[in-house]
């Protein structure tokens, strides 16, 4: 059965949960991986600054239309975040999703938390375009990703830092008309099986 997320305003609570599973080199490997110089990697804003942050900054961080950032909630509990960076003169957006709660990991919420960004993504925002870039290490992510229909577009070469050694990604993508045709045929089958 389908896990049930919601999308919802980051709070400060959700920065400061955030902070703490970056911490856990196994989270923020998931995510970002780390900067050159160790600390997690966090694109959009940065948590420890958001915690301490003015209203109007943690407003304006939260508000900037090149990066929409929402929390990710489950059973009423804030589990994850999605990231949405906008290229909005190329109408694309580079997705990224953590599932900070371990417990929730292999459970579905990821790929309810993908299929809710690309709703957004591709309904409210309008974009022609969404993409990924998954380490080769996780193979986690690029399994969901391409279970949603995701395409291979190429490969980054030792893009990523992990554990001492580069590694590569692999940048995966989707086009608003392949997401259309998928919604086309997930009504499809739902019809078919009443």
């Amino acid at each position: 059965m389908p896990q049930k997320v919601i999308l919802n305003h980051v709070t400060r609570k959700d920065v400061s949960r955030i902070k703490v599973w970056l911490e856990d080199e196994e989270v923020s490997e998931t995510w970002f991986g780390r900067y050159s110089y160790g600390e997690p990697a966090h694109l959009g804003y940065h948590p420890a600054e958001m915690e301490e942050a003015s209203d109007e900054e943690f407003q304006r961080v939260f508000d900037d239309p090149e990066h929409q950032t929402l929390s990710i909630y489950a059973e009423g509990e804030h589990i994850g975040e999605v990231h949405i960076a906008i290229e909005e003169s190329l109408g694309d957006g580079q997705l990224s999703i953590l599932i900070g709660r371990k417990d929730m990991w292999q459970h579905g919420f990821g790929t309810a938390a993908a299929q809710a960004a690309l709703d957004l993504g591709f309904g409210e925002f309008g974009l022609f375009r969404v993409w990924v870039d998954i380490p080769e290490y996780n193979a986690a992510a690029k399994t969901l990703f391409e279970h949603l229909g995701f395409a291979h577009e190429g490969t980054l070469r030792k893009s990523r830092p992990h554990e001492g050694s580069r590694f590569d990604s692999v940048v995966m993508g989707m086009l608003a008309a392949e997401y259309t045709q998928k919604l086309q045929d997930r009504d499809s089958e739902v019809s078919h099986s009443l």
